[in-house]
């Protein structure tokens, strides 16, 4: 226990005088090497709360013993309004603009992050850097090499990180994956992720638009390169675009993505990976896709997985199932099949379809993360920086095979993936979904993705430079992801 401590203590100088020297000052951290006490108050600071970020605030707000005293958006707008709301209730509360300003001034033990995906890794370990506590927004990073520095530094800081993929604290979920992985339904064989979730268009655009006032962009945009604005809405849609988001893949998949790899077991990448699809039914600024299938070669069971914006057919306002889960998970084995419609209820069904039994019960993500902070003991955690950026790293992996793909006619897709019978067969019923959409595949080709094959130790693709350019991004300082952390 004195190593541990004597460890903790020099990572928490280290990180001190790293920020310091990077110009971001920070604010007499409790030492992480201390259990605090039940009654202890732990004292929050949330980052981002447009939209999801809404939730740290209520779920931080909702735990004994803890504090919301520092909130911090590049949006002055969005700041002020929920300054607002605090001093209503009576709860005083700091508010910045800028996380370096807050990390060199604000008394805080957590920092909770839920800005758009381009800022998490960077926000992340700058925080862990200034000696807090992380829980951070899924996905955990915006691309791999982002996510692997995350973990870096995680442990090379002694912090608590957790990662917002809060199927991970459903207890219903979590028997059902263990019981899955007991064998009680022999060998799996695949599992596949589900999400199928309504997109409409952004809608077109005719050159650049005009900023919020209310928004610092240089600070939003942060790691991301600086360009004009090319759709109507800065905040949400900025997931469909590549500087800054990861597509739907990244934003809603990333939690069936994390699931199905739970269920798996696999603690690295795919060797192979391969993604085939478009963005149709409709033309707007996006440029991610609407509608997406991937392969990720695993042995012995493959993960797939299928994306779809669009509903079931032209004209209606349903979405496709597949055998009853629209955004779940279904795993096939020797002796059944298990089918997870929703974030805390697994079904589990014998060789004939007959229901055998039901897991159900949710869980509190925010709690489980509290708990390992006031322990110090990360494995604790249900949903670490490791698994966090696993997780999304197949996201993005994914994603990176069709940026780099081309359009092809049905014929030539269906002929390039003859060898490859799941893929087949999602094609196929890929392609009758577009058609009940009337989406013509002659005139709107899909993409067919570059076949790419990894070294999953190391984390690179095997003899392609353009794949590998874009495990990583081109920073723009001072938002730089640091090399060495």
């Amino acid at each position: 226990m004195m190593n541990r401590r004597t460890f903790l203590k020099q990572s928490l100088l280290a990180a001190a005088s790293l920020a310091a020297a990077s110009g971001c000052k920070t604010a007499a951290p409790r030492p992480r090497a201390r259990i605090l006490g039940a009654n202890e108050t732990i004292r929050v600071a949330v980052v981002g709360f447009g939209g999801r970020g809404q939730d740290h605030i209520k779920g931080f707000r909702a735990l004994p013993n803890v504090r919301v005293t520092a909130l911090c958006d590049a949006d002055r707008e969005i700041l002020e309004r929920e300054v607002r709301r605090f001093r209503d209730r009576g709860e005083s509360v700091e508010a910045y603009t800028d996380i370096r300003k807050l990390l060199e001034s604000a008394p805080v033990d957590v920092v909770s992050i839920a800005t758009p995906n381009h800022w998490h890794s960077l926000a992340a370990i700058w925080s862990v850097q200034a000696g807090k506590d992380v829980y951070v927004e899924k996905p955990g990073s915006h691309n791999v090499f982002e996510g692997h520095q995350l973990v870096e530094a995680a442990r090379k800081y002694g912090a608590i990180v957790q990662v917002g993929t809060q199927c991970r604290s459903s207890a219903g979920l979590r028997e059902a994956v263990a019981w899955i992985r007991a064998g009680n339904l022999g060998r799996i064989l695949r599992v596949r992720g589900l999400c199928y979730k309504r997109r409409d268009s952004i809608g077109l655009t005719q050159g650049p638009q005009p900023i919020p006032a209310s928004v610092d962009y240089d600070l939003w945009l942060g790691p991301a390169p600086f360009k004009p604005l090319r759709r109507a809405r800065l905040h949400y849609d900025w997931h469909w675009f590549w500087d800054t988001g990861n597509g739907d893949l990244g934003n809603q998949g990333v939690h069936q993505m994390d699931i199905a790899r739970w269920i798996l077991g696999y603690q690295e990448l795919s060797p192979a990976v391969l993604a085939i699809g478009g963005r149709l039914g409709y033309v707007d600024d996006a440029e991610t896709p609407n509608t997406l299938i991937v392969f990720h070669d695993y042995k012995p069971a493959p993960l797939l997985f299928e994306v779809r914006g669009l509903p079931e057919k032209a004209g209606s306002n349903r979405m496709d199932d597949y055998r009853g889960a629209s955004i779940g998970v279904v795993v096939d084995c020797e002796g059944g099949s298990v089918v997870i419609p929703s974030y805390t209820r697994a079904i589990v069904y014998d060789r004939a379809g007959k229901q055998m039994r039901v897991f159900d019960g949710g869980g509190n993500h925010y709690a489980n993360f509290i708990e390992a902070v006031r322990n110090r003991r990360p494995e604790l955690l249900h949903s670490d920086a490791l698994e966090g950026h696993l997780s999304a790293s197949l996201c993005h992996t994914a994603n990176i095979s069709y940026r780099l793909g081309r359009t092809g006619s049905p014929e030539a897709i269906r002929d390039a993936i003859r060898n490859l019978p799941e893929v087949q067969e999602m094609l196929g019923r890929m392609e009758e979904h577009l058609a009940a959409n009337r989406v013509n595949l002659q005139q709107t080709p899909v993409v067919l993705g570059r076949l790419l094959r990894m070294n999953p130790r190391r984390k690179t693709f095997r003899g392609d430079r353009e794949a590998n350019a874009l495990l990583t991004r081109e920073y723009r300082p001072p938002f730089v992801v640091p090399k060495r952390v």
